[in-house]
């Protein structure tokens, strides 16, 4: 018998559900529910970040929801014949999402809200605690929310971890007509997709973030610079922006106070390097997105030259939750300096990729082990690469190192942007060094030497020792080479490209000396 009121079910509209079919499985429940006479209320959420169970189809039952996947159009026949609306014993059914053990692990903060809610329902967004932060903000001095944000321990989450209450303190105290806030989602880095889930999962989270800081350093204008492979996010964005301004939450008065903050959605052209905030700005003001030396400081003279806070999504997007329930709360957890939680993105050779929302200070091993399931091919870890493709590798002898930003920089790695991509036993990792060469060389703004003809130097040598030619004095070369990069590049990009390269000589050096022959069966990774 079917409830008189109208059945909720959640259908992910995350790109990477509908990549596996989202879309079809939500014309499929809703054909099947007209042909039986049914009711049926279907919201696209986001996804909750176990990609490999999507699409991820859930049902709101009197007991809660109850989550199947992964499903298949040709499934939804069959859910609605077991009882699909009241929690039905079925295949593909998996219990209630909150019981199962990838989100029961989890410490969400930040990705709450995603999975859970409508994402473009501003009143299913206050519903879940949303906009609590920003009120509280519009209580507080500039000075004050600047100190709470510094109180938290809340650092970057874009890479280079600097505390973010330090910038907008820089901004804050700037004397300037204009200030300007730019949010950086540019996420480029293989292995990172958070940026891209919050956006299309919970909008009105960096939203709320970004005017947090400009009334905390009086800025009026915002600009959200994203990527252009992001073509989902893209509109979700843009439309929660239109949302927010006609809803009085941002634009002539943030939630009637007399700070006005207009926030604009901008796409990129597709350059890795305008993930580096100058070069940013240079795209942002039109120009060809090449690096800027510092010093002047963004902060001093960033876009137009005027005082700016750039931040990375994740950043902006912790702001609100430190503000609604404090910085000691925040601060509470992780440990040594890196506070709060860190959303690590987990791809590559494992079982069960996708996003992890959890404290800092749980070992890489427990994240790909636990939570990942291994690798997916059933064979041993070799290697591991956390940080993007300029992060180093690590053995799987070294997986036991906490995620936190001074233990992997202690081990000449860094977190990055919370990427960890996996792989077995058949990889190359000299043709890994080389891969790290040639995308720099691709990627390169040109404006300084070491990067632009340094990267393209790297091919080469790596070319040279791939094919056996006077392998320990090219690997000399290579040494001498990766120092000059590390030591005079104008940005991280041809500075950090030598990590991974030197990472996989230190801690692969067979795969440096190995015979031609042997290597015919290995693939490239692909440039």
């Amino acid at each position: 018998m079917a409830p008189s009121t109208p059945m909720r079910v959640y259908v992910p509209i995350d790109a990477a559900a509908l990549s596996v079919g989202a879309e079809a499985v939500a014309q499929a429940v809703a054909r099947e529910a007209q042909a039986r006479g049914l009711t049926v209320e279907i919201i696209r959420n986001g996804t909750r970040g176990m990609l490999w169970l999507e699409p991820l189809v859930e049902v709101e039952t009197p007991e809660g929801r109850i989550a199947y996947g992964p499903v298949a159009a040709k499934d939804v026949p069959g859910m609605f014949d077991a009882g699909l609306f009241v929690g039905g014993v079925h295949p593909l059914r998996l219990g209630k999402t909150e019981e199962l053990d990838w989100m029961k692990r989890q410490q969400r903060l930040t990705f709450a809200r995603v999975g859970v809610t409508d994402p473009l329902s501003i009143a299913d967004y206050r519903a879940h605690g949303g906009l609590k932060g920003l009120e509280k903000a519009l209580a507080l001095t500039g000075h004050d929310i600047v100190q709470v944000v510094k109180a938290s321990g809340l650092r970057g989450r874009g890479g280079a971890g600097f505390p973010t209450g330090i910038k907008w303190q820089t901004v804050h105290d700037a004397r300037a007509e204009q200030k300007y806030i730019v949010c950086n989602a540019d996420e480029g880095d293989s292995g990172t997709f958070a940026d891209r889930m919050l956006f299309e999962g919970d909008p009105y989270l960096t939203i709320e973030g970004m005017a947090i800081a400009a009334v905390a350093v009086g800025a009026t204008r915002g600009y959200i610079y994203l990527r252009s492979e992001y073509p989902h996010a893209f509109r979700t964005m843009q439309r929660a922006i239109e949302k927010a301004e006609a809803a009085g939450l941002i634009g002539a008065s943030v939630m009637g106070s007399n700070h006005a903050f207009h926030l604009e959605v901008r796409l990129g052209a597709g350059a890795y390097i305008c993930g580096e905030e100058t070069s940013l700005l240079e795209s942002l003001e039109g120009k060809r997105g090449v690096v800027r030396a510092k010093p002047p400081l963004p902060a001093l003279q960033g876009l137009f030259g005027k005082p700016t806070v750039v931040n990375n999504v994740l950043s902006f997007a912790a702001v609100p939750w430190i503000l609604a329930h404090g910085a000691q709360a925040y601060a509470d957890y992780g440990l040594g300096r890196s506070r709060g939680t860190l959303p690590v993105q987990l791809g590559g050779n494992v079982k069960r990729g996708g996003l992890i929302e959890l404290a800092f200070g749980i070992s890489l091993r427990a994240i790909i082990e636990e939570m990942g399931g291994g690798t997916l091919s059933g064979r041993p870890i070799r290697a591991v690469q956390v940080g993007g493709p300029l992060g180093a590798y690590l053995t799987a002898a070294q997986l036991d190192v906490p995620m936190d930003y001074e233990a992997l920089a202690a081990m000449k790695a860094m977190l990055g942007h919370g990427g960890i991509v996996v792989f077995d036993e058949t990889v190359d990792m000299a043709k890994q060094a080389r891969f790290a060469f040639a995308f720099c060389a691709k990627e390169s703004c040109g404006k300084c030497t070491p990067c632009r003809i340094g990267a393209t130097r790297g091919v080469e040598v790596m070319d040279r020792i791939i094919a056996g030619t006077d392998v320990p004095k090219n690997i000399a070369v290579l040494r001498d080479l990766s120092k000059l990069m590390t030591d005079a590049s104008l940005c991280a990009l041809g500075g950090l490209t030598p990590m991974p390269v030197m990472s996989a000589i230190t801690h692969f050096p067979e795969d440096f000396d190995r015979p031609p022959s042997l290597r015919q069966d290995i693939p490239m990774a692909a440039e």
